[in-house]
């Protein structure tokens, strides 16, 4: 009987993961990251860059660390066994937690926490706001008319063609109310605040230039709040997949300067 031979596996393997780390963290080092138009969407994007530079640092160590191994050890020769402490056990086991936990929480915290307080927290009192309701398959959207006041609506009134948002027709503050179908008319430098509602499943208003993603809900009324930095049209679109024709659930939203809106606004009749 013959005996089989194992041949040691070549240590040049481990060239492998130096290359994997190289490619890896110059891919996502490339600026990939679509233009920001709010002055909130440079903080998220800070905080993105933050987690893929200090993550890849990690993994790219990873890798030179796995390639040395791999060549040092990779001829398959039997090694002496090292004895370590149980406190040097307990060192390399904890260590590694404290910085990912240092890296993944502490660092996201002081830098997304400003961020956050521009995106959820309180609103100058000179905000303009408006009203974005998602339904299948398209948004509706309603400004609060001259007199600034949305007015009530009621579920149980909304009907398709005649009154799609269900107002109601003896509160006053209704009767100026003006609603649109797939566009966000909004200011330039200005802060907008944007009510959200859902008339039948989960929809999530989005704008990808704005960094703006809010997920809205039947029965509930979400915000959420943005400065835009540019005049233009912007994609509005809808990041939750809520039936057959989501695909075709965009709008636009479009940013213009104090005078152009107050014109535009001037120019629609009130849907009542």
């Amino acid at each position: 009987m013959s005996e089989t031979t194992s041949h040691p596996r070549s240590p040049g393997f481990g060239i492998v993961f130096f290359l994997l780390g190289i490619v890896v963290v110059g891919g996502f080092g490339v600026g990939w990251l679509p233009e920001v138009k709010s002055a909130h969407g440079h903080g998220i994007d800070g905080v993105i860059r933050y987690l893929l530079g200090t993550t890849g640092a990690l993994f790219f160590l990873g890798c030179i660390v796995l390639g040395y191994f791999v060549m040092k050890y990779g001829r398959g020769e039997a090694q002496s066994g090292a004895i370590v402490s149980n406190r040097t056990q307990a060192i390399w086991a904890i260590v590694p937690v404290l910085i990912m936990c240092a890296i993944s929480e502490v660092g996201v915290l002081v830098m997304g926490l400003p961020v956050f307080a521009e995106v959820y927290g309180e609103a100058p009192d000179d905000a303009y706001e408006v009203e974005v309701v998602g339904k299948q398959f398209e948004w509706l959207v309603r400004y609060p008319g001259p007199d600034g006041v949305f007015g009530e609506v009621d579920h149980a009134k909304v009907h398709e063609t005649r009154n799609p948002l269900g107002l109601v027709k003896s509160d006053p503050a209704a009767q100026d109310d003006i609603v649109v179908r797939g566009k966000v008319h909004i200011p330039v430098d200005r802060m907008t605040v944007v009510r959200l509602r859902a008339l039948d499943v989960i929809h999530s208003f989005t704008v990808p230039l704005f960094r703006v993603k809010q997920d809205t809900l039947p029965g509930y009324t979400a915000y959420t709040q943005f400065t835009p930095e540019e005049v233009g049209i912007f994609e509005l679109a809808c990041a939750e997949l809520c039936g057959l024709g989501h695909y075709r659930m965009q709008g636009s939203v479009i940013v213009e300067s104090e005078e152009s809106l107050k014109n535009w606004l001037s120019e629609q009749e009130p849907w009542l």
